[in-house]
């Protein structure tokens, strides 16, 4: 047994397995919590604004942030420089 050996943490496949499906899970409850229809909603808005100004699919971010009691819509947009 090495210096190091001893440092090392003795973890079987049955817990690396259990801990990576646990973070999986996290993962899909998070993104259950969603709207669904937030993805057609920052289209929608995509497909307006598109109207006025020529903007990419990465220029629009939508979040909705939940407190206790409300919800907040977040929107933000990177607008191009005006040319001159």
């Amino acid at each position: 047994m090495g210096l190091f050996d001893y440092f090392k943490a003795s973890r079987n496949t049955a817990t690396v397995a259990r801990d990576r499906l646990n973070i999986l899970i996290a993962h899909e409850r998070a993104q259950a919590d969603q709207p669904s229809y937030l993805p057609a909603l920052q289209q929608d808005l995509l497909d307006v604004i598109r109207k006025y100004v020529d903007i990419g699919d990465d220029d629009l971010k939508l979040v909705i942030d939940r407190d206790d009691d409300c919800e907040i819509l977040e929107l933000n947009v990177t607008l191009p420089e005006a040319v001159t």
